[in-house]
């Protein structure tokens, strides 16, 4: 509808399955999920069996890499069309769907579906577009993405945008007014990931309600230099510059098209301040590395001072407690060290932190470490860490150091990324692994 075009969104025509699917084995996570588990992914598979599953109509990207890719996508195109040609969707249904995700954890997280403009989106850092990047985009990945929606007769959304919304004024609001409802769908999800429904947002008054809500968020979010920040991309960044690219491109072949079902992409907007909704922070360990010297830097360029605790709890809730103060966790002498770095930080921690180890990293010279009887030199790594029981156990032993960063604070997430651009990868997870979004609604994309 023309008034949303403002905020970047469209109402979709969602294409739903029919009555009498088995919506369990239809909802599949997101294809980004398990990339390191095949048998997570033949456990679905299994599960889908013939039935008509979402899981189709995807490339799981754990076998992104796999010599029968093009063959792959060519089924996955195909199966798209048989669906779309065949019996398995019903009627489309025109509206925004606002949804339930309970989650495994009993967390209830609340989202609103709509079609999203790919004009008004830019992955580029220092962007003033109204739907920005929340990580740095590595543009090597868009490239074999593209193949898989190029051409493709459907799409189903992975993709999660936030909205700072601290009144709860759009996604819940929505959910109040609807919930009374007949659902569009309910459904238990695959390996016991939880629950998921959904209801139409479709009456007039509903959405001018809605956009009410987008009104007052898009100017409560205009920045000093005129530019509104509205969404930013939590979850799928890769997924959305990839549907940007492939819009980009069609644009490029056919010239005066300015509207088309590519130009938009099917997403979900979720509040930020959704309770349902944990943003956990990404944990560093850094091997071969002189824990002194990184210490050493870490103050000098953030600021602040280190103090030793006494244990790994009294360390962990200190850093649980903080918005700015770092764990290190080391090994000397053949001991675990726990030591609290407090800062002055104001913006979102990991956004100072990760440049200062990029930079040490690269200067920091090889290290004589020696694992038992056997001594070689090493040169300086680093990982990302999910979870602090890793970061305690990693840490305390030889040649490692661990790095407990604070939480996610919520009210400078949007701030921090509108003066300094995009965080660095693996600054932060929504959710544990199972907690992702389920593909479920679908869109007519190419024809």
């Amino acid at each position: 509808m023309e008034k949303f075009s403002t905020y970047g969104l469209d109402v979709p025509e969602l294409l739903l399955p029919k009555d009498g699917t088995d919506l369990e084995k239809w909802a599949v996570i997101a294809c980004d999920q398990y990339t390191q588990d095949r048998e997570y992914w033949k456990r679905c598979e299994d599960f889908a069996g013939d039935n008509p599953s979402t899981l189709k109509l995807i490339l799981p990207e754990v076998y992104l890499n796999d010599s029968d890719k093009s063959e792959r996508i060519s089924r996955i195109h195909n199966t798209m069309k048989e669906y779309i040609e065949g019996d398995v969707f019903a009627a489309p249904e025109k509206c925004f769907a606002y949804i339930e995700r309970k989650t495994a954890y009993g967390r209830i997280r609340k989202g609103l579906i709509v079609a999203l403009d790919l004009e008004t989106y830019e992955w580029k850092p220092f962007s003033k577009a109204l739907v920005r990047a929340t990580e740095a985009t590595i543009v090597e990945r868009i490239p074999p993405r593209m193949e898989i929606r190029r051409g493709a007769p459907v799409e189903s959304p992975h993709i999660m945008l936030l909205v700072n919304d601290p009144d709860k004024t759009l996604v819940e609001a929505a959910g109040a007014q609807v919930r009374g409802k007949k659902p569009l769908y309910a459904t238990k999800l695959m390996e016991g990931s939880g629950e998921l429904t959904a209801w139409a947002v479709k009456e007039e008054d509903e959405l001018a309600d809605v956009e009410k809500a987008l009104a007052a968020l898009k100017k409560a979010n205009t920045q000093a230099d005129g530019s509104s920040f509205l969404f930013a991309v939590g979850d799928g960044n890769h997924s959305l510059a990839t549907a940007k690219a492939v819009w980009d491109e069609f644009k490029e072949k056919h010239p005066g098209v300015t509207n088309h079902n590519a130009r938009y992409a099917l997403v979900e907007i979720v509040n930020i301040y959704d309770d349902g909704l944990t943003f956990e922070p990404i944990h560093r360990i850094l091997f071969n590395v002189d824990t002194s010297a990184l210490s050493d830097t870490l103050v000098k360029e953030l600021g602040g001072s280190v103090n030793t605790c006494k244990d790994a709890d009294e360390l962990e809730k200190k850093v649980a407690a903080s918005r700015a103060s770092f764990g290190i966790v080391s090994n000397v002498d053949g001991k675990p060290v726990y030591q609290l770095l407090e800062t002055p930080i104001t913006e979102l921690a990991v956004s100072r932190l990760q440049p200062v180890l990029d930079a040490f990293l690269k200067s920091a010279p090889t290290q004589h470490v020696c694992v038992g009887d056997v001594c070689e030199m090493k040169k300086p790594e680093i990982d990302y860490i999910h979870g602090s029981e890793e970061v305690f156990r990693l840490g305390a032993k030889p040649a490692a150091t661990g790095l407990l960063l604070p939480p996610i604070a919520k009210d400078s997430f949007f701030t921090t990324i509108g003066t300094g651009g995009p965080l660095p990868r693996k600054s932060f997870s929504m959710g544990e692994a199972s907690e992702k979004r389920f593909y479920f609604e679908c869109r007519k994309l190419f024809s």
